[in-house]
């Protein structure tokens, strides 16, 4: 029996979307060879090969039946375990875990106030600025080490979405090899049961032989056995078009992850370093001034130290009497965190919403489905 993935160069010719089937009645039937060419668009030189396939097709010879179209659903069955693995081998947790690290690196860089007064001044001015650079450094370097680490992620991760691409190709080929398998095999029925089933019925009941008539009721067996094979193929395409959304699910998360590193390698940390910048800066802008001043505070320290004590006290109490409970601030900052969270829930829900209604619309497309091959069993 010839293949069409190896005869009809199946991969050469553009693979056609195929159309989201509409919720079946309870009515509806197995679709016909010429319902299958309107359902799923083939070309004219694919249309050509299928009917030329159909015609080779021996209902005698029980290795066609038992191997009609076996190599492509072992195919689809490696493809399926390919595209599991995938999923399994994906460690997000990792990559979150790596972001949170430099997260934590940026927040360990601090720059403490040192203790106030004229002491602390001298005492501790000297080492604050070394301190600040020691501290930056430190976290710079971690911060480089896991940022190598982030962008090996991204390669892989960038990988993965183009490997992604080329699982999704080779899927709708599967699809499209299955569609002109069944379509084949649906005309070669359609011919066995409309012309020839009746033709060895009509010449058993002509002849009234029991071997014509045991000859018909061993070619109607072949028949009802090649349904079922027709009927395996389809439930196996319904796998391959279940296949394709699932590919662009794993490859969006992949490509979201990779635009999260990005904007960290891009934005955050180049941003931080900078702030870091700024601040050494102004450390050193600062330390002239601080040690002018210190030296202005310890000349008129004793004249001034009751007013200024008093006057400190007084300021201070009346600014903390003018202040709220909480600053309005810190409401914004709440209000915008709370307002970023119902929007993600409600993205969420959505897209949970979403994911029902299509599995809603699966399940009841396989109910109806088994209630027609119940249907068709009992008639």
């Amino acid at each position: 029996m010839s293949d069409f993935s190896t005869d009809f160069n199946i991969g050469n010719t553009p693979t056609p979307e195929p159309e989201q089937p509409a919720a079946a009645p309870q009515t509806t039937q197995t679709l016909t060879a010429e319902q299958e060419y309107a359902k799923y668009p083939l070309s004219d030189t694919e249309k050509q090969q299928v009917e030329e396939f159909a015609k080779k097709i021996d209902l005698y010879d029980s290795q066609t039946v038992l191997q009609y179209a076996s190599g492509t659903q072992k195919q689809i069955a490696d493809f399926s375990e390919q595209a599991l693995e995938n999923v399994k081998t994906k460690d997000f947790g990792e990559v979150g875990e790596t972001l949170t690290r430099v997260i934590g690196e940026l927040k360990s860089f601090d720059v403490k106030e040192e203790p106030k007064g004229i002491f602390g001044f001298f005492k501790k001015n000297a080492n604050k600025l070394a301190a600040m650079k020691t501290r930056y450094e430190k976290a710079e370097t971690n911060i480089e080490s896991i940022c190598k680490v982030l962008e090996e992620h991204q390669i892989r991760l960038m990988k993965d979405a183009a490997m992604l691409d080329k699982m999704y190709e080779i899927n709708q080929e599967y699809f499209k090899q299955l569609t002109m398998y069944i379509i084949a095999g649906k005309r070669r029925l359609e011919y066995a049961k409309d012309a020839e089933l009746p033709t060895m019925m009509s010449r058993a009941k002509a002849t009234k032989s029991s071997e014509d008539l045991n000859a018909a009721n061993d070619y109607a067996s072949l028949i009802a056995r090649f349904e079922k094979k027709i009927y395996d193929l389809e439930l196996t395409r319904t796998i391959a078009m279940q296949t394709a959304p699932q590919i662009r699910l794993i490859q969006n998360n992949d490509v979201q992850m990779s635009e999260k590193i990005q904007s960290m390698l891009v934005n955050t940390v180049p941003l931080w370093k900078s702030q870091m910048v700024i601040a050494l800066g102004i450390e050193h802008s600062n330390k002239a001034a601080q040690a002018q001043k210190a030296v202005t505070d310890m000349t008129n320290e004793l004249l001034r130290k009751n007013a200024e004590t008093l006057k400190t006290a007084t300021v201070e109490t009346a600014k903390q009497m003018e202040r709220g409970v909480v600053d309005v601030e810190t409401l914004e900052h709440t209000n915008e965190l709370l307002l970023s969270t119902i929007d993600e829930v409600m993205q969420i829900q959505e897209e949970g919403r979403q994911k029902r209604e299509a599995a809603e619309s699966s399940l009841q497309k396989m109910e109806n489905d088994l209630k027609q091959k119940l249907l068709e069993i009992n008639s």
